[in-house]
């Protein structure tokens, strides 16, 4: 009887572990851009367009919805009428492309990890303004000094330099809808 106190220790451990969440999911491991990756707005192969890409993974989903460019990827992110399920969402690591004009099939980072360069002399596939993202602030700041604009994250990306106006040029969805 002198272990019983030390059993229940144990018993009452083994049932608050049972009773603990569950580890957080992990989010889905990026697709690799191949020539069959359609944009979500534009309708037309992602590769035909210059600069960074982007995918968003919707849970339980686990397929790519493509982006022909990053900005459209994070618009996705902002608009009301768009799923909300999201899993993982995924950009051109700019910093590792090859070039602007192929910015790689494997080099993605976190959106909600990203440095990005918006405000800056690039544009993007659709010829609208561009947010550049890199996985480091370094190689940001490289971009930022030859190109211009500003570094910010992806919390500080203004809405309204996303989501534009019905003047941009641009394939995705436009603020006339959001309030």
């Amino acid at each position: 009887m002198k272990y019983a106190p030390r059993l229940a220790l144990v018993a009452l451990a083994v049932l608050l572990a049972a009773c603990a969440p569950e580890e957080e999911a992990r989010a889905p491991l990026p697709f690799a851009l191949t020539e069959s990756a359609m944009g979500r707005y534009c309708g037309m192969n992602v590769l035909e367009h210059s600069g960074p890409k982007g995918q968003v993974i919707l849970d339980p989903v686990n397929e790519a919805i493509w982006f022909s460019s990053a900005r459209d990827t994070l618009a996705f992110t902002m608009l009301p009428e768009e799923p909300k399920n999201i899993a993982a969402i995924y950009v051109s690591d700019m910093g590792k492309a090859p070039s602007w004009d192929n910015p790689g099939e494997e080099n993605w980072v976190e959106a909600r990890t990203a440095f990005y360069v918006i405000e800056s002399a690039a544009l993007g596939g659709m010829g609208a303004s561009e947010a550049v993202p890199f996985s480091s602030r370094e190689a940001a700041e490289t971009f930022h000094a030859e190109k211009g604009g500003r570094i910010v994250t992806f919390d500080e990306i203004p809405q309204d330099y996303i989501l534009g106006s019905a003047g941009d040029i641009d394939d995705a969805p436009h603020s006339g809808s959001i309030h």
